[in-house]
Order: C-alpha cells, then sequence, then structure tokens
C-alpha cells in the first residue's frame, strides 16, 4: 500500500513538474517570436490607463496593480480578479462628460410636451435648472481668475480652491414625493431629455445591505462595485441624471444601513470623493444630477431628508386626468396595440366615464390599463375579421360596459332633499377628495355618546369635542338645561369599511348634532371643513384643493371653509372656483349661520361678516 501511494504521489508531482517545464518552453518560444500575450496585454492595459483621464492618484493606484499583474502567472486564480479590478478603473468615466447646454426655454417645452399640469413643480424645476447654468457660468470665470493669477499663489491654495469650486458647483438633491402614478419617475426622465443628459434609474425598494450602495471588498469573491458606480459606468459621463427610485423603501438588518451608506452620496460636501469599498479610490459624484423618489417622507431618516430639497407631487384632479387621458395616453395604447387611429374614437364623456367609474387614484396608471382593455378588445375584434370591413369603433359611456364590464366606483353626489341632523362633510384620500356624510341620531337614554363608521382616535376625539362645545351653548342655542342627560346620541359616518381620520370634520359633525337637537334641517348644497375647538373657534385644515374639487365634481354649490384657508383657494383650477360659493369662517356660530335652513331661536349666533363671504366669478 505505502508503494502504491508513492507511486501516485510521484506520478502527480513529476505531471505538475512538466507541465510547468512545457509551459516555460512556450513562452520562451513567444518571446522569440515576438508574440509575447501577457507583455501585449500588459501594454495595452497601460495605454487604456493613460487615457482613462483618472486622477492622478487613481492613475498611481492602477499602475501599481498593473505591476502586480505582470508579476503574476496568467494561470494565477488572483490575476483575473485583479484584471477585473482594472477593467472597472478603466471603463469608468473619471473626465467624459455631457455638454452642461441648459436653455431654459427648450427644458419648459420638454416638460411641457411630455406632462400634462404640474404647474408649479415645472416653474420649481426650471428655476432650479436655471440656478443651476448660471451657477455653472460662475464657476467658470472663477476657473478662469484662476488660471490668470501667479503659479504660486495656484500652488499655495490648489486643495482649498478645488474643495470650494466643487462645493459651490454641487447641485441641491431633489426629492420628488406624492402618491403612485403622478409622474415623479417620468418628470426626471424629462429633465435628463431637457438636459441632454444620459438618464440613470436605481431602484432602493427591498434594498437591506449597505454593500449594495458602496460595494463589496475585493477581498471577497464575486466583489463588484455598488449599485452608484455601477449606474455611472452604464451612463458613460460622470455627469448623468441620476434617480433613486423608492428612496423611502430602504431596509435595514444586520448587515448594515444603506441609507447612512447614501449620505455621503448625496451629501454636496462630501461627494465629491465618494468611496466605493471596490473602487478602494475616490470618485467625484458632485457633477451629478441626483433625483430622488417617495411615496411618504415619514419613512427617511431625518439624517438623509435633511439633505433633500422636497418637491411634493399632489395627485391629479379629474380635469387633468381627463387631458392626459385624451391627449396621451389615447394616442399612446393606440400605437401600441397597432390599430390605426382613424378605426377607433373615443368620446370625452366615455373618458370622463371611465375616469368617475373605473379608476380610483390619485395619478393615471390605472386610466392607462383600462384603455388598454378596452383597445385590447377592439384589437381582437379587428383581428376577427383580418383586417377588412371593420367599421369604425364610436366609443360612448353606453359602450363601455360591454368592454369593460360593470363600473366598479360610485361617485357620491349631493343629497336630494334637505334632512335634519344630516350634514355634507369633505375628506382628503390620497386618489384625491371626497365627500363625507355625517348622520346624527337621538333616542332616549342616559347620556351616551356612540360614535360609529370605522373612525379613527383623532375623529372621535373631534366628536367628543362637537358635543362638549354643544353642551355648553345650551342657553344659546335654545335647548334645555338637562338635555344631554335624557338622550343618547349616535353620530355615523357611512361607509363603514372605510377607515376614516383626522380633525376636519369636526365642523360637519358639530352641524349634524346642532340640527338633530333643534329640528333644523341642514342645507344640503353646502359642504365645510375644518376643525372645532372647545371654544367653537374653527382652525385650519389641509387638502383643500382635492375637497373643493370633490364638492365642486358632486354638485355641491357652497363650501364654508376655515378664514385661515383662503390663501389655498389660489391652487384651485377656476373652472372648480367660479361654480362654487366660499363662506369663510373663524367660530361655528358663523358656521351654522350659514349652514342652517333657517336661523337659530337665539340671536347671539351672529352672522357672518360680509367680508368673510365670497362668491368667486372668473
Amino acid at each position: 500500500i505505502e508503494k502504491k501511494i508513492a507511486s501516485k504521489t510521484q506520478e502527480k508531482f513529476d505531471k505538475n513538474v512538466r507541465e510547468q517545464v512545457l509551459r516555460e518552453r512556450m513562452k520562451t518560444i513567444e518571446k522569440e517570436l515576438g508574440e509575447d500575450g501577457d507583455n501585449k496585454e500588459t501594454k495595452e492595459l497601460a495605454d487604456k490607463i493613460k487615457k482613462a483621464g483618472m486622477p492622478e492618484e487613481v492613475q498611481k493606484k492602477a499602475e501599481k496593480e498593473l505591476a502586480r499583474l505582470g508579476q503574476m502567472s496568467q494561470y494565477n486564480p488572483e490575476s483575473s480578479y485583479v484584471r477585473t479590478y482594472l477593467d472597472w478603473l478603466i471603463e469608468l468615466p473619471w473626465s467624459v462628460a455631457s455638454p452642461n447646454n441648459v436653455v431654459i426655454k427648450d427644458a419648459q417645452a420638454v416638460l411641457n410636451e411630455d406632462h400634462y399640469g404640474l404647474t408649479k413643480i415645472k416653474e420649481r424645476i426650471l428655476e432650479y435648472l436655471a440656478v443651476m447654468k448660471l451657477r455653472a457660468h460662475a464657476q467658470q470665470e472663477e476657473e478662469k481668475a484662476v488660471a490668470a493669477s501667479t503659479r504660486l499663489h495656484k500652488e499655495d491654495h490648489k486643495s482649498d480652491e478645488k474643495y470650494s469650486r466643487k462645493v459651490k458647483s454641487s447641485p441641491t438633491i431633489l426629492c420628488f414625493v406624492g402618491p403612485p402614478g403622478v409622474g415623479k419617475t417620468s418628470i426626471g426622465r424629462s429633465i435628463a431629455r431637457a438636459l441632454g443628459r444620459k438618464f440613470v434609474k436605481m431602484s432602493l425598494g427591498g434594498i437591506r445591505d449597505e454593500a449594495e450602495i458602496r460595494g463589496h471588498r475585493r477581498t471577497y469573491v464575486g466583489a463588484l462595485p455598488g449599485r452608484i458606480i455601477q449606474g455611472i459606468k452604464q451612463a458613460s459621463t460622470k455627469n448623468p441624471v441620476f434617480m433613486l427610485d423608492e428612496i423611502d423603501k430602504v431596509g435595514t438588518d444586520f448587515r448594515g444601513d444603506p441609507s447612512a451608506a447614501l449620505l455621503e452620496a448625496l451629501d454636496s460636501e462630501q461627494n465629491y470623493a465618494f468611496s466605493d469599498h471596490y473602487l478602494d479610490a475616490p470618485f467625484d459624484l458632485s457633477d451629478v444630477f441626483f433625483i430622488t423618489t417617495c411615496n411618504v417622507l415619514d419613512t427617511i431618516p431625518p439624517a438623509l431628508r435633511d439633505r433633500l430639497e422636497v418637491i411634493h407631487f399632489p395627485g391629479y384632479t379629474e380635469e387633468e386626468k381627463f387631458h392626459i387621458g385624451r391627449d396621451f395616453l389615447l394616442g399612446k395604447q393606440l400605437g401600441i396595440h397597432g390599430i390605426p387611429d382613424q378605426v377607433v374614437t373615443i368620446t370625452n364623456h366615455a373618458i370622463l366615464y371611465i375616469i368617475r367609474r373605473y379608476t380610483r387614484e390619485a395619478g393615471v396608471r390605472n386610466l392607462e390599463r383600462e384603455i388598454a382593455k378596452l383597445y385590447r378588445k377592439i384589437a381582437k375584434k379587428i383581428a376577427e375579421r383580418n383586417g377588412k370591413g371593420v367599421p369604425p369603433f364610436a366609443i360612448t359611456p353606453k359602450d363601455l360596459h360591454s368592454y369593460l364590464g360593470p363600473f366598479r366606483f360610485t361617485s357620491y353626489l349631493a343629497e336630494k332633499k334637505d334632512a335634519v341632523g344630516m350634514s355634507t362633510g369633505l375628506a382628503w384620500t390620497e386618489a384625491g377628495g371626497e365627500i363625507l356624510f355625517i348622520e346624527t341620531a337621538l333616542m332616549p337614554g342616559k347620556g351616551s355618546l356612540t360614535l360609529t363608521g370605522q373612525l379613527g382616535d383623532i375623529m372621535k376625539e373631534s366628536g367628543q369635542a362637537a358635543l362638549s362645545w354643544v353642551r355648553s351653548k345650551w342657553r344659546e342655542l335654545g335647548l334645555d338645561e338637562k338635555f344631554f342627560g335624557k338622550l343618547d346620541v349616535h353620530i355615523h359616518v357611512p361607509e363603514g369599511a372605510v377607515p376614516k381620520d383626522g380633525p376636519s370634520a369636526g365642523i360637519a359633525i358639530t352641524a349634524s348634532l346642532v340640527s338633530a337637537l333643534t329640528k333644523v334641517p341642514v342645507h344640503r348644497t353646502i359642504a365645510m371643513t375644518g376643525e372645532v375647538t372647545l371654544r367653537g373657534r374653527v382652525l385650519e385644515i389641509g387638502g383643500v384643493k382635492e375637497k373643493i374639487i370633490a364638492a365642486h365634481r358632486a354638485g355641491i354649490r357652497s363650501v364654508i371653509l376655515p378664514k385661515n384657508n383662503k390663501k389655498d383657494l389660489e391652487d384651485i383650477p377656476k373652472s372648480v372656483t367660479r361654480d362654487l360659493t366660499f363662506h369663510f369662517a373663524e367660530h361655528m356660530d358663523d358656521v351654522l349661520r350659514v349652514a342652517l335652513h333657517k336661523p337659530l331661536p337665539s340671536e347671539k349666533i351672529r352672522a357672518v361678516p360680509t367680508r368673510h363671504a365670497l362668491h368667486l366669478t372668473v
């Protein structure tokens, strides 16, 4: 057995020696013929390193790695790792940049061509581009001044000037916040097109490993740079428009915090020397135009949020959805489905019917899906006839049932008659505004209050505050002093399956309660929104634009708003405001004077001053 083992070991040893001798002979022959492959590859890599435009520090590191590679045998496993590392250093755009020519009128034309509405957002982006243009011009002038100074002065302050220029030229990081489907990602593409730059999109949703951002160290097998450096390589320029999508969905676990790794990349005072673990060399990200997107800001760490300039994307109004559907989506889906333009016509009423009855969203993604579904049905009919003898399709609201099935959503309208104990409130959702009915019923009892309709804690507290204000004003409201001890009060908000919360239904709940107690109906054509305090003050609320549009859609004629919300009417389309009368209230007395069908018995309920009521006609 020992002889057998010794024999096998000797054979293996002899084989390795023989292979090594043959390889050395092959190398000698290649050198004699002038075909030294390793030397040729080394020279090519050296030439590429010189032409790559690397910073001096990085170039020295690359040359050092190249020297190591030259000393390695081509059969050494580590040589492939070194060669891959050098390829990454060579292929990165260290000095390649897209022309920085910003023409504001051209940028505005591109934004308007790609997106309807979003007026304030477009204006903010154009302002940002204008500042970028002026800042770039100022930087060029500064560089000329530095170049004209003496060499001694230039050397003494070289690093300081370089640092100051980088900080001055580093742009603000924009953060687009809004519900899904409102155009956050697509407007980033439009910005890149307007600037004439490459566009790179990196989705951060579900990322939990810090190495995804910074890369792995080269000691690991299969190590690669992080996704930021990969995106720069993909763009082939050092100043692309780089979109970090869904930044609010970055996770954290034992592998590190990716959001902390983003701090360096998104900080204008640090990203001129971004350090990737794989490269182990600084890369300048100060010329990159970073844009981040998210649905909510709450989940973004404070340190990261502090580095972002937030631009809020509101949900589209019904009018904006109609124009987007008619002017953009119909033509887009016609081309996708290969249907000739003259074959199908969809009426404006049909588009509005799809928006109201088949979709309920802040954006237009579901609208596009419904249009695509409609065109698929038509494409099938055309294909069945082989494209011959196909009559033109004129789609009206009556035809939609056969193509899209029964409608999925019902838009609530104003009540048909005035009722005691019922008021109309206004609510905000991510999909837009809605009208909200508040119902109050009184029963003999011992003074209990019941609140139903799947209400949140804040809305329940609004009901309790409303009842307390009514009890404290029993004399002014013409009620019996001990009325509450003889009654149970039940306040209900319909659509019990839908969760509801927030303070803005306070005045609607109070009006409904007062109506039930005094037997005076509330005007069905008046909607109201505002928070109420124990002293009866009406406080400012949010979501005014969406709420007003919902009231207009439901056939409401008048809206009661807190006085401090008067400023918010500027954001509402004129086509909506000209059909509504607005009343601005500071106190519940103002609300009751307008909302109730007739004055209450007490003369202490004062009228709303005429300066607070406004009928906008345009």
